[in-house]
């Protein structure tokens, strides 16, 4: 059986760049097709049988496919320079898991399966956790069709040069069905499971949270003729609203952030003409979010209005609060030894799916607590112990 460090080792060099140790790993380009490549490779050395479903999510299936299906897995696509560990470790731990099943002698009583979601971060059109959304229906497929990234490339036109159908894109019904649990293991994304002294946690619940994004239409001029007074430079509306977002979520103990942003026409001897940035805001509940965006569009607004500044704000995508199924994740933590519970910042197609089926998360620690970046990590040992979490997690529900 092929280990969880050969398997990590496999996919380690994929979309890596040189330069940062980042990873560029977004959908339907060359290295999301290696990924895929390499998911097909090891499902199938696995013994598992492998296929894509209509929006192009992988499924590799122990056994036959079929209704009450134990299914794991997560996303191997990245942020722009993200970690080695945000989604393909769920996705590597659990091609180990099923193998260290297969070791001990397990057979599944249920049908179970290790699925790759696509475009999970929303990194290339902007939608995260678009393949788990068009599966569940939360997305109209028209609307993902046109769904375009930085260049103008479409969904649709990527998706087809991928070699797939995306006419075909949608709610499926029939895909869904087949799930009786799914469990997801993800790196954590801070520094919970440090605090607990332990490697291995199960998630509470995902904080409500969404992507705005604020365009600011102003007008562009000399820099070095034109007169402060006599200028309307958008930069200076964004700027102090990436300033008034901080400061309004510390007020309402959430998270707001600014991290993404396009300036037109971006010369260093002009005054900009449009900027365009995307706010990304989190928060323990749905009324604390609502204050922040409501907050930092109303600044945005009056702030342009004394710069002379269009302000225009879209909501993107918008997520409520999961509240992850409270007996399922206490049936597992109690499985896991008293696992520690602990709540999360971060989206997942766990999220996603909470609505429709019984749903469930395993952490392992980051020590770093470093997440989107680099700097993200888990040590062999822990991984490792995920691996064995997630292999009795996934013996355990598919007994029942």
């Amino acid at each position: 059986m092929t280990s969880f460090e050969e398997l990590w080792r496999g996919l380690l060099p994929v979309g890596r760049s040189a330069d940062s140790g980042g990873y560029q790993r977004f959908s339907w380009t060359p290295s999301d097709a290696s990924c895929r490549e390499w998911f097909v490779s090891e499902a199938r050395s696995g013994g598992l049988t492998v296929e894509a479903d209509r929006n192009g999510n992988q499924w590799a299936w122990w056994g036959a496919s079929g209704p009450d299906a134990v299914v794991t897995g997560s996303h191997l696509d990245s942020v722009p320079d993200g970690g080695a560990f945000d989604g393909p470790l769920g996705v590597v731990s659990s091609l180990a898991a099923v193998r260290l099943l297969k070791a001990r002698g397990f057979v599944p009583r249920r049908p179970l399966a290790v699925v790759n979601f696509v475009e999970e971060e929303g990194a290339r059109f902007g939608m995260p956790c678009l393949g788990s959304r068009l599966m569940s229906g939360a997305v109209s497929p028209g609307h993902a069709r046109e769904l375009r990234d930085p260049s103008g490339v479409t969904w649709a036109a990527a998706m087809d040069s991928a070699g797939l159908d995306a006419s075909g894109i949608g709610a499926d019904p029939s895909r869904l069905g087949m799930i009786g649990t799914f469990v997801e293991l993800h790196v954590e994304q801070g520094r919970g499971l440090v605090e607990s002294g332990s490697a291995v946690g199960v998630a509470s619940a995902i904080w409500p949270h969404g992507r705005w994004r604020f365009e600011f239409a102003g007008e562009a001029n000399h820099a070095g003729t034109t007169r402060l007074v006599d200028r309307r430079d958008p930069m200076l509306t964004f700027a102090a609203t990436v300033l008034g977002a901080r400061e309004q979520a510390a007020l309402a103990g959430a998270l707001a952030t600014f991290g993404r942003v396009s300036v037109e026409p971006n010369g260093t001897n002009a005054i900009a003409s449009f900027v365009r940035a995307w706010l990304d805001s989190r928060a323990p509940d749905a009324s604390s979010l609502a204050t922040v965006v409501e907050a930092v569009t109303s600044l945005a607004a009056e702030r342009g209005d004394r710069d002379g500044v269009k302000v225009t704000v879209t909501a993107e995508s918008t997520t409520p609060v999961v509240e992850f199924n409270a007996s399922l994740r206490d049936e597992l933590a109690a499985l896991l030894g008293a696992a520690p519970i602990l709540p999360t910042g971060a989206g997942h197609d766990a999220g996603v799916l909470s609505a429709h089926v019984p749903t469930a998360m395993l952490f392992v620690r980051n020590p770093t607590g470093v997440s989107h970046a680099p700097g993200e990590f888990a040590t062999t040992d822990d991984c490792l112990a995920g691996v064995e979490a997630l292999a009795d997690v996934l013996q355990h529900l598919a007994t029942r």
